[in-house]
């Protein structure tokens, strides 16, 4: 039996792995040059950069690892970090989060005045709501009866009043966390997914213990290699990929998927999986069945946008992962989400991989990766707005810092929405697909697999359970619980 899967991103890439450890012939088209989507990498005048920059659940990809073939070598080294993040405050606040929550709440009491067992507690909560919830809102389908019916049900039922379904995110970090600060830096792991802390559920609080309790990591290499690794395991597995093959239309016949067009040919198969975001599979591939438009039709998550710059020195006081608050961060969102633009002071993100990797820089240099969270694009003038969000980061950065960060870029590459949903086929550059602003979210979320149309499944970000390296490996399992077994 054969599976045809469309977009070599990360979760297509584990969901090609897991059909083909399944007995399937497995080929993947792919319509750029390069595997890995959102989690690939270029290189610029000596730097290189990750188009990725958080590492967090490494034991799903060790899963996939272990299922390569049996005479492979094929291995993925990573480290845990002693820190995930390092975050900087316009009143001249520095606070390092720590991956253990005793030594992060020390922290805590010593920068910010709270006890550390405010945060002690908080990662405990953030813990038992992940612990009761993942099982069904991220490991199974949420489509599917038999889930509703598993033994990981009752827990969650029994407990679902703690999960803050019914409250904001800012809303139960501000009664349990009360500090200005402290509640702003934990609003912000709604940002994982694309999502507004003002208007996202509670539940979400959950993802803080994946980071802070569970780990940051860092893979040996840089991100890439987690592209790099799985599609050897693939490879190793049998499976094809094509590149520069962009598919025109998924083959449908009798209500079942029968193969793909790809270059005016018809190629059949007894199994498709669309890995590409759920909107272009529907408009393009799709655009003969009927359209789901309540799931097409929901609100975007954010986008970014990227500046990728070479700095011809090193910041000491900079880690792998760091954070420049904006004053407020209300306004921020509701300009993301609301006014659709970017407020004046935005919160900077900065990765800079050479702390961990010193190749990826030459000597005495950093690459940094300097992002900023913007709404997904619908028609914003982004050649306008791009040098007016790049004047307001460096002048924040140049604050900050005490550095005059433009005299030392030597190189600059920009990633912004309409480049992302180019290279992506993200439809309109959100990077998760549709927010999760409201508490039924994950259950909007387009299915892994087509309710009327036998044989065909859909992995990556844009589906249940959602965006992000996890997710999207996720959404591969699903599909391989999901779909028939080789005759």
């Amino acid at each position: 039996m054969k599976a045809i899967i469309i977009g070599a991103g990360i979760g297509g890439i584990a969901t090609s792995i897991r059909m083909a450890k399944k007995g399937y012939e497995v080929e993947v088209y792919e319509q750029n040059s390069y595997l890995g989507g959102k989690l690939s990498v270029f290189e610029q005048d000596g730097f290189r950069f990750d188009a990725a920059s958080l590492f967090t659940l490494p034991e799903l990809v060790d899963d996939l690892i272990s299922l390569q073939k049996e005479d492979s070598s094929i291995k993925f080294p990573y480290k845990k970090l002693d820190e995930s993040c390092r975050y900087f405050w316009e009143d001249g606040k520095k606070l390092t989060a720590y991956t253990n929550p005793t030594k992060f709440g020390e922290e805590v009491e010593n920068v910010l005045g709270v006890p550390a067992e405010v945060v002690v507690n908080y990662i405990k909560k953030a813990e038992f709501k992940y612990e009761k919830s993942a099982k069904i809102f991220l490991e199974k389908s949420l489509h599917k009866t038999s889930t509703f019916l598993s033994k990981e049900i009752i827990p969650a039922i029994l407990n679902i009043y703690k999960f803050g379904l019914f409250e904001s995110m800012n809303q139960v970090n501000q009664t349990q966390l009360k500090d200005s600060k402290l509640v702003q830096l934990f609003n912000r792991f709604a940002t994982y997914n694309g999502s507004d802390p003002y208007q996202a559920p509670g539940i979400l609080t959950s993802i803080a213990n994946l980071e802070l309790n569970r780990g940051t990591f860092y893979p040996e290499g840089g991100m890439y290699q987690i592209t790099d690794k799985l599609s050897k395991v693939a490879e190793s597995l049998g499976v094809k990929f094509h590149l520069n093959a962009g598919v025109e239309k998924i083959a449908v016949e009798n209500k079942k998927a029968i193969g793909i067009y790809q270059n005016g040919k018809m190629i059949l198969a007894d199994l498709v999986v669309s890995n590409m975001d759920i909107y272009p599979t529907y408009k393009k591939l799709l655009a003969d069945q009927k359209q789901p438009e309540a799931t097409l039709n929901q609100e975007r998550s954010s986008s970014a946008l990227i500046f990728y710059w070479g700095i011809d020195r090193e910041f000491s006081e900079l880690g792998l992962h760091n954070i420049f608050f904006s004053e407020d961060y209300h306004k921020e969102f509701y300009h993301i989400f609301k006014s659709k633009t970017i407020a004046s002071d935005p919160t900077i993100y900065v990765n800079i991989t050479s702390k961990h990797t010193p190749s990826d820089a030459p000597e005495g240099m950093e690459n940094w990766f300097v992002m900023v969270n913007v709404p997904a694009n619908s028609g914003q003038d982004w050649d306008k707005l791009i040098p007016e969000i790049k004047s307001f980061v460096l002048t924040k950065l140049n604050r900050m810092l005490g550095v005059d960060i433009s005299s030392h870029i030597k190189t600059e590459n920009i990633l912004e929405p309409r480049t992302i949903e180019s290279k992506t086929s993200s439809y309109q550059g959100a990077l998760y697909g549709s927010s999760s602003n409201n508490r039924y979210s994950a259950f909007l979320r387009h299915p892994n697999f087509h309710q009327k149309i036998k044989g065909l499944y859909f992995s990556g970000g844009s589906v249940h359970p959602g965006g992000g390296i996890p997710l999207c490996l996720l959404s591969a399992k699903i599909i391989d619980d999901l779909s028939p077994e080789v005759k």
